[in-house]
């Protein structure tokens, strides 16, 4: 997958992680890398075993009530959507986020 996203300048928020190729419904893009935390941050996630922070480049995955990627309990993260070359990868992250 290292060839499939690239980090960039995001019009959502800040940077964004998006597609180099096209990827398929379905696919795995990685496993986030944590680390525990005690501060809240934009790369923050809030999970049954507390707070961690997301230290690989899932990280910029921005938000949208329209998300073509899902977090899921065991920090992997999938497509839910076949994603165009150049697309940014997004996910729901809740209401709060509106």
């Amino acid at each position: 997958m290292k060839k499939t996203l690239k980090v960039k300048d995001s019009g959502i928020h800040g940077k964004g992680l998006f597609a180099t190729e096209a990827i398929k419904k379905g696919t795995l893009l990685g496993v986030c890398k944590t680390r525990k935390t005690v501060r809240d941050s934009a790369y923050v996630l809030h999970t049954d075993k507390g707070p961690v922070e997301v230290t690989c480049r899932l990280k910029y995955i921005n938000h949208s009530s329209q998300p073509n990627v899902a977090y899921y309990d065991d920090l992997s993260v999938e497509a839910l959507r076949t994603i165009k070359p150049g697309e940014e990868l997004t996910h729901h992250y809740g209401e709060e986020w509106e």
